[in-house]
């Protein structure tokens, strides 16, 4: 009885350990599948760029123009700008006055798309899809990493889109200046315009007050719109019933976007200055040329992203530049909350004028709305 008794319980102590082992590799096994399940979900980007550089990648597109010949300026080429050039962060890169969309990883411009001469490229995004959604003054699009034309919007004649933003993988967000000039959400997937909505404008019977009505656009995580008036000289919110639910007055507004925070960061294009001010209008920060040495010039600012780090990237156009000016003018900076320079971006060779950026090595979904802080 007791060498039975002695056979059950080491039987049993056996089946223990054996359990508690399996349940414990189970579970390590679970949690770095879950680990690794939600890395890949916070950072989706990272792994897109294998789509741009396979061998059935064109270098020329079916829909897609030559490059035009540029005239950048040339760099001063002081070597102790900070930061790591184009390899400081993987990034999606367009600026008005050179109409190419740059692809970057790892300090090298592996995809480009152009869209040839005339109108400007004002905003980018890479999707979760690896697809490209871009506008350019006349025109919205969609591409694939093969350079597939997916998808295409013409404004009416005598109007311009500037702007545009994904919401889901099958709608897209876009202002079209007009007179007068409208909100619209149209669904990609069956060309119907799902909201249409028309908004104050300086005049509604000049046609030369379209181009500069607005440049940059967001819905926010809440579902409110976000539109700075870039000649009313304003940044207004806007419900989902287009009631404006939030004001803040400022010179020219290229771009704003809110943060995480609940602040709200504007790009004022003129006085060459990002101001982050918060919902009560308060500043809470703000950087403009004063904050840089002498030998890193601003010229025209549009837009400034938020970096999850904390760190904002500012981005400055040579649009209407003097050529003696030129050689100082950079691309972008990175700055810390307390003013350091982390990143001067002044590369000529590889890169054209800059005016907006996705960077890929960030946190969040380009399609859900407020996600990017872009």
């Amino acid at each position: 009885m007791c060498r039975r008794n002695f056979f059950c319980s080491l039987v049993l102590a056996v089946g223990l350990i054996l359990c508690i082992s399996g349940c414990a590799t189970t579970s390590t096994t679970a949690h770095k599948a879950v680990a690794a399940t939600s890395s890949v979900n916070a950072w989706p980007m990272l792994g897109m760029f294998g789509q741009f550089t396979t061998s059935d990648v064109p270098v020329k597109g079916p829909a897609e123009a030559d490059p035009i010949p540029h005239s950048w300026p040339d760099p001063t080429g002081d070597p102790k700008l900070p930061g790591n050039g184009i390899a400081q962060h993987p990034m999606l890169y367009a600026g008005e006055g050179y109409n190419t969309l740059f692809l970057v990883n790892q300090g090298k411009v592996i995809w480009t798309y152009s869209t040839g001469k005339g109108g400007e490229i004002d905003d980018v995004w890479l999707l979760t899809n690896g697809r490209i959604l871009f506008a350019r003054q006349f025109h919205v699009e969609e591409v694939t990493p093969k350079k597939e034309l997916v998808w295409h919007y013409d404004p009416p004649q005598g109007t311009e889109v500037h702007s545009c933003q994904p919401i889901g993988l099958d709608k897209v967000l876009l202002v079209q200046n007009g007179l007068p000039p409208k909100l619209m959400i149209i669904n990609t997937r069956t060309g119907a315009v799902e909201v249409e909505h028309e908004l104050p404008a300086e005049s509604l019977t000049d046609q030369k007050t379209v181009h500069p009505q607005f440049r940059r656009i967001r819905m926010t995580a809440n579902g409110t719109y976000l539109l700075p008036f870039l000649k009313m000289h304003q940044v207004v919110e806007y419900d989902k019933d287009f009631n404006p639910i939030w004001r803040y007055d400022i010179p020219t507004p290229w771009a704003a976007i809110r943060l995480h925070n609940g602040n709200t960061l504007i790009t004022d294009e003129h006085d060459k200055l990002v101001r982050e001010v918060s919902p009560k209008g308060e500043t809470v920060w703000e950087f403009s040329q004063a904050d840089l040495p002498p030998n890193i010039v601003f010229h025209n600012l549009q837009t400034a992203d938020r970096l999850a780090n904390g760190n904002t990237v500012i981005f400055s156009s040579t649009g209407g530049s003097k050529k003696e000016d030129r050689p100082n003018i950079i691309q972008l900076v990175e700055v810390t909350p307390d003013k350091k320079l982390v990143w001067v971006l002044q590369d000529w060779k590889n890169l054209g004028p800059a005016t907006t950026a996705q960077f890929l090595d960030q946190p969040g979904v380009p399609e859900a709305p407020g996600d990017l802080q872009h």
